[in-house]
C-alpha cells in the first residue's frame, strides 16, 4: 500500500493502518534505538514511546521530504531525551583528557568482521561516547548540530567522537585477533 495512503489511514485512526506502519518501522527502529541506548530492555521503552510519539504527531508530517527521515528524527530525539532523562551522558570526559590524535593505524582486514559484531562492540562504548558517535558517524549531524541537541560544547562532541573512534578502534583489533586465535 503507499505510504501517504497508509498515512492517511492511520490519522483516521484504522488500527490495521497503524500495525502496518509499526511493522514497516519497527525493526530499523529497534536498531536506531539500541544504537544509542546499548541495553535491549531501555531500547524496548524507548521503542514504545518513539510510537506512541510517532503516531500521536502523525498529522503534523507535511509531506515534504521522506517520511523515513522524518520518523528516524523523532527515534533519534527520544532516544537523546532518555539518555538525558537517565543521565546517562554524565561521564563526558574533557577534551583535555582525549589523546590529540586517533592512532592513524592501518584499517588491516576489518572487511572480516559482521556488522553484528561492529553493533556488540558499539554497544559496548561509554553512552556519551556511543551517542555523539552515533548522531555523528551515523546519522549524519554536525558538532554544531550535536552541541545544540545535547546541550554540550562543540570541543566535548570532537572529543567524545575521536574518544569513541579509539575505543571502537580497540574493541574492533581485539576482536580481529580473538578470530585470527580461533583459526
Amino acid at each position: 500500500m503507499d505510504e501517504q495512503l497508509l498515512i492517511a489511514e492511520c490519522i483516521k485512526g484504522k488500527s490495521w493502518a497503524c500495525k502496518d506502519l509499526y511493522d514497516r518501522y519497527a525493526p530499523a527502529m529497534m536498531g536506531l534505538c539500541l544504537r544509542y541506548i546499548g541495553n535491549r530492555e531501555a531500547a524496548r521503552d524507548v521503542l514504545q514511546d518513539g510510537f506512541v510519539k510517532m503516531f500521536s504527531k502523525l498529522d503534523t508530517y507535511s509531506g515534504a521530504g521522506s517520511f523515513a527521515g522524518w520518523v528516524r528524527r523523532i527515534f533519534v530525539t527520544t532516544s537523546l531525551e532518555y539518555l538525558r532523562t537517565n543521565n546517562v551522558l554524565k561521564d563526558s570526559i574533557a577534551f583535555e583528557e582525549v589523546e590529540n590524535q586517533v592512532e592513524k593505524e592501518s584499517t588491516k582486514d576489518f572487511e572480516s568482521i559482521s556488522a553484528e559484531d561492529i553493533q556488540l562492540c558499539m554497544q559496548e562504548l561509554p553512552p556519551s561516547c556511543r551517542t555523539i558517535f552515533n548522531l555523528y558517524a551515523v546519522e549524519g549531524y554536525t558538532h554544531d548540530e550535536i552541541a545544540d541537541m545535547l546541550n554540550i560544547q562543540k570541543v566535548t562532541s570532537y572529543s567524545q567522537f575521536a574518544r569513541a573512534r579509539k575505543l571502537l578502534r580497540e574493541k574492533l583489533t581485539e576482536l580481529l585477533q580473538e578470530h585470527a586465535r580461533k583459526e
